[in-house]
């Protein structure tokens, strides 16, 4: 009777790690296809944890220029940490204005940007001169849209960006980890053809 071989454990580690990577994906795409789905609290909880992150790290940054106060960027490194602090502090109190706010700097953001790949693409005409002209029309237009309609815009802009990042990372995240877990099995299948000793004639 034949038995099996036992699996290598850093083999079966690797492909357990691709596995929970996979699994981490499939969370952030749920989470992703909820906040498109409710993009006004999307936006909310995009914008708290913004805020969140702008306290923590005003915080962080100042203790770490209390703690080098003998250096030359002693004041700088405070400044920068209060008002790290201070818009974190903003944010979190008004995350409805902070996002209206948000949203008409990425709705000018867009414009900018459309404009000048509009004008590059047919000054320059390089070689990918249909693709920056399509990219400079859609931000130009995506940035007239939600200026157009701001600051009611301001409610699903940023959660639906917020949602559409999350979405794509965790596709992402199980692409790596299926494709992570095929290539171990198919690494670990060809070492143990390799070692497989051959029956003599």
């Amino acid at each position: 009777m034949a038995v099996n071989k036992p699996e290598n454990p850093e083999t079966a580690k690797l492909s357990r790690d691709f596995g929970w990577l996979a699994a981490l994906g499939v969370i952030l795409v749920i989470a992703g296809l909820v906040g498109l789905i409710y993009t006004g609290v999307a936006t909310l909880t995009s914008m708290i944890l913004f805020g969140w992150l702008l306290l923590i790290g005003g915080v962080v940054g100042l203790l770490h220029a209390v703690q080098a106060r003998g250096s030359n960027f002693f004041w700088l490194g405070v400044v920068v940490a209060a008002l790290n602090i201070a818009a974190g502090v903003v944010v979190i109190g008004r995350p409805e204005a902070a996002a209206a706010a948000l949203t008409m700097f990425a709705a000018l953001l867009f414009l900018t940007g459309g404009v000048f790949r509009l004008v590059g693409s047919l000054v320059v005409r390089g070689p990918q001169f249909g693709w920056t002209l399509v990219q400079g029309a859609f931000g130009l237009l995506l940035g007239i849209l939600v200026l157009a309609s701001w600051p009611s815009s301001s409610k699903y802009v940023i959660g639906c960006f917020f949602s559409l990042g999350l979405l794509f990372d965790g596709l992402g995240l199980i692409a790596t980890g299926f494709g992570g877990r095929k290539i171990v099995g198919m690494v670990t299948e060809q070492h143990e053809a390799v070692a497989k000793p051959t029956p003599s004639e």
